[in-house]
């Protein structure tokens, strides 16, 4: 039953056991200043014994607090942080799980730092960022290499660079929020050079340690990022050796817009857009959005629209969702469901740790206990 689900897949020389890929999903389990909670190793210790080949921890902030998004986003940024994140990866993959770690500068949705900087001043609901000066990029650009040789010298099986929900290179990429007039602005070829550049340094410092890459498709707003020009994009990252492109749609500013909401109620609602992306590269692709059953997710496999299923919320709700979907128990699996009203997600939004409604009133109070 669903064999394509539990096939193995090899990416530049690392293994993963079946297609099931824990996306990254912030909660707000790290400590204050983001630090490795025990909260958050006991999070990604289930979900490593889920079954799943390997979890994507969520994003690591590359420049504290100038590139955080929250100050309870884990920190990348310095060798302070290193025994920490070895014990993050060690917890996973004693469960026999490959460990992957996302890093991340979030730009203009960096809400730690008092300041945020963009590639151009545009007004992020209702602050207005800083522009970077032309002279500030290069040390970006190795903030993101010095984190990513921490993800490797963690003990982590691959590092994935954060290139979707609208941070910094996104924003770069896109022609609503890049509107510089120099070599970084302007055309697709302008607007790309950020994020190649940042691949090509990344590559440099770690050699032959995979990166991957969380890939916006489309921003799902009028004058945004789409898919044609970002597959053209996706096209430029397989050439420049990226290990895999994790697919998905929309930022914090189309998220919310009525018709994004009503959307993302659907089965495999993104879809098509791996589908498109995959169609332009020749590197593995990892689909997400509500791929909520077995067969909908073997079926996307099967039809070529992705090689990958990304689990995020749905494997929050269920962390038992791949043995079920193995052992035809799929009747049994507790669904992440539209229904909620986002109760996650308006809790992450408020500064406090998650819990999913969905669960058992034994987890609950279990939970409550121990995190409350």
């Amino acid at each position: 039953m669903h064999a394509h689900l539990f096939t193995p897949l090899t990416i530049q020389g690392v293994t993963l056991k079946n297609r099931l890929i824990m996306a990254p999903l912030y909660l707000g389990y790290a400590g204050q200043g983001g630090t490795v909670s025990d909260m958050l190793l006991d999070h990604y210790r289930l979900m490593a014994e889920s079954g799943v080949a390997m979890v994507v921890v969520e994003n690591a902030t590359v420049d504290y607090p100038l590139g955080s998004g929250s100050h309870r986003t884990l920190r990348v940024d310095s060798d302070d942080h290193l025994d920490g994140l070895r014990q993050l990866a060690g917890v996973i993959r004693q469960a026999g799980t490959l460990a992957c770690l996302q890093i991340n500068h979030a730009g203009r949705f960096a809400h730690a730092a008092a300041e945020a900087v963009a590639p151009s001043a545009v007004k992020t609901f209702s602050r207005m960022p800083r522009a970077l000066t032309l002279d500030e990029i290069p040390a970006v650009i190795d903030q993101y290499a010095a984190a990513a040789a921490r993800v490797k010298a963690a003990g982590f099986d691959m590092v994935e660079l954060h290139g979707g929900t609208g941070y910094l290179l996104a924003q770069f990429l896109s022609p609503r929020t890049n509107r510089r007039k120099d070599a970084y602005g302007g055309s697709l070829e302008n607007r790309q050079r950020f994020a190649l550049e940042v691949v090509a340094a990344v590559k440099a410092r770690v050699g032959d340690f995979p990166v991957g890459y969380r890939f916006l498709a489309d921003e799902w707003l009028p004058d945004g990022l789409n898919l044609a020009e970002s597959c053209r994009f996706a096209a430029n990252l397989s050439q420049a050796g990226i290990a895999y492109i994790s697919v998905m749609g929309g930022t914090y500013e189309s998220f919310s817009l009525p018709e994004i909401v009503e959307k993302s109620k659907s089965p495999g609602y993104m879809l098509d857009l791996a589908a498109a992306v995959r169609a332009a590269v020749d590197v593995p692709v990892i689909a997400a959005g509500r791929l909520a059953t077995g067969s909908v997710a073997d079926a996307a496999i099967a039809a070529g629209q992705t090689d990958l299923i990304g689990l995020a919320r749905v494997l929050w709700s269920d962390p038992e969702w791949p043995r079920k979907v193995r052992d035809g128990r799929e009747a049994e699996i507790l669904h992440c469901t539209p229904d909620c009203g986002e109760a996650c997600m308006q809790m992450v939004m408020k500064g406090r740790p998650a819990f999913c409604v969905r669960w058992p009133a034994e987890k609950m109070k279990t939970w409550k206990e121990k995190f409350s």
